[in-house]
Parts: structure tokens; sequence; C-alpha cells
């Protein structure tokens, strides 16, 4: 319906804001053809449909169950400096969190593993990574190698580290390798030992060299850590005692993001936390209220570069931070 203009003259910015607006958006004209329309450069367009948008005449509504979940992906990339976030919507049923988050992030590595620029991936162990691997298409990678970044643990399970690498590895028709050691050694003075054996120095020099390493992350109540990897004689209870949280790569966090003060972190066998910061993209694939804590202690500690998770864990993330 026509509008009746209620001035005796007519503003010309804003007729070519409109002019802009109605051509891109609803013609779905190209900017270059805009441009050429109406006689101005193409800079001159985006601008002026940067101006329409400030100003209100044109706005855009999103219908879409994924609507929430875009929205906090550009919040937490802004409140966390990440490089990327991707948010997949909440189920109903708080059971499903970790397939549609690993859902997300397989849709993802399958088109980060197609970049041949990407030459050494490596990838972490845990229930999300697993489930990540069957969400993705066979990809013709020769020459890419898929690198385990952790430790094993001697209870056989299809989420233990050598089991996803092999796997990820034949999706992609790449190489593979191992770091052959165990998560946690038996106390400070043996890690030492085995840090400086040879063969352990060259596998963590091949993980720090990776373009891009895929980690999980568990809290201390019912995480896979808990249930099959911790040391004899330490309990989950003790870890929470010191301001446990959770863990990344074995090292157990507070709520800040700092390592706690126990033996534990002094028996890892793998990459420190700041190697870790060294690398291009750390991609954490987490999702969950439970794992809230340990998210945002890993996002605090900054080592973090894309964040897959899901739309509540998001919105808890991002609730009562400052703006």
């Amino acid at each position: 319906m026509s509008r009746y203009i209620k001035l005796d003259k007519i503003d010309p910015e804003e007729q070519l804001l409109v002019r802009l607006a109605w051509a891109c958006e609803i013609e779905g004209m190209t900017q270059a053809d805009a441009a050429k329309r109406f006689g101005i450069t193409r800079l001159r367009v985006n601008k002026g449909l940067s101006e329409a948008r400030r100003r209100g005449i044109l706005r855009v509504s999103v219908d879409s169950v994924f609507a929430a979940a875009a929205e906090l992906e550009w919040d937490l990339e802004r409140r966390f400096r990440l490089e990327r976030a991707i948010v997949v919507p909440s189920p109903e049923d708080g059971l499903s969190v970790t397939p549609l988050v690993a859902a997300g992030l397989g849709a993802y590595l399958g088109d980060l593993l197609q970049d041949g620029g990407l030459t050494r991936f490596g990838m972490s162990w845990g229930n999300t990574l697993n489930l990540a691997t069957r969400h993705m298409q066979p990809l013709d990678r020769p020459d890419l190698e898929i690198v385990s970044t952790m430790g094993g643990v001697s209870r056989g399970s299809d989420v233990n580290g050598y089991e996803i690498t092999t796997r990820l590895a034949d999706l992609c028709n790449a190489e593979h390798s191992f770091f052959l050691a165990p998560l946690y050694a038996s106390s400070a003075e043996s890690q030492a030992t085995f840090m400086a054996q040879d063969v352990i120095g060259e596998m963590l020099e091949k993980i720090r060299s990776c373009g891009a390493i895929a980690l999980a992350t568990g809290d201390l109540n019912s995480s896979l850590l808990v249930r099959d990897a911790l040391p004899r004689g330490i309990t989950a209870a003790d870890l929470i005692a010191k301001g446990g949280v959770g863990d990344i790569t074995g090292h157990i966090l507070d709520a800040e993001g700092q390592l706690i003060d126990h033996e534990i972190n002094r028996r890892v066998v793998g990459v420190s936390l700041d190697d870790l910061a060294q690398i291009e993209n750390v991609i954490l694939a987490a999702g969950g209220l439970h794992k809230v804590p340990v998210i945002r202690a890993a996002l605090r500690r900054g080592f973090v570069d894309t964040l897959v998770t899901d739309e509540m864990t998001a919105a808890a993330l991002i609730d009562g931070l400052p703006s």
C-alpha cells in the first residue's frame, strides 16, 4: 500500500537508501548490479545498506529453530575472543546433547579437513570426538597426517585416542600416528623420565606442529577421565576439593582456568596448556550444562580458537558475564 509523504520535500539520501535496500534485499540484485543501476560505486552501495540497517529502514527477521543459535555464535565470539563459534540447537532430552554437538563438530571437520593447506591434524579422545567421526563423509587426503594428542588408558574403548585416530585417518585416507605413552605417569619423577625420552619428545614436537587440533572436555562427576583414566589412589573428590572443575587433555583446571595444585597435573605425559596456546586452531567440542564450568575455564585460559557447543550451554556461558 502506498504511503503519503507528510513533508513538502523529498530526502534524496533516504530515498536512495530505500532504493538500494529494495533492489538488493527484495529484488535480489547483487551490489555490483545495484551500483550500475543507480550510477554509484559498489562501495557506496555497501555503505548505503549498512546505513539503512542502522536507521531501521532495512530490518532482517530470521524465523528458524537455528536463529537463536546463530545469534549466540556471534555473542560467544565477541565475549571470548574466539575465531569461530558453532552452536547447535539444544535438544529437549538432555541425553541427546553430546550427539548433537558431535554432529556439529563432524560437519565442521568435514570442511576443515578438505583444506589442502592443513597437513597435520591432532585428535584427542572422548565420546564427542568419537561420535563426530560418524557424521563425516569420506575424504581423499593422503597428504594429511592425523596425530593422536593424548596418552592412552589401559581400558579398551572406542573413545580411546588410538581407535578415534585410526577411524578418522581411515575416513580421510590419511596417514596417522599414535602417542604411545600413558596419560599419567606413576609420579612426577616418572613423568620427567618419560618426557626426557627421545620418542616422546619427537611425538610432542609433532603435536605442537599441528595446524589444528580437536579437544573434548569433561567435568569431574561422570566424565570418561574419571571413569577410565584417574591414577590409582586419586579420586574425583580429591580434585574437586582442590577447586577442580574438569580437565583438558588430562590437566585439571579450576574455575578461572588455572591448573589446580595437585600432583596429578605434574604427572601428565603430554603437551602443556601453554603448548596448546601456540597451535593455530584449537577446537573445543563440548555441551551440556554440567560442563559449563570447565568450558568457561578453558575459554578464560585463552587457548581455544573454535568452540562447538549447544544453545543452552552457550547461553549459560554468556550469562552473568560483563558486557
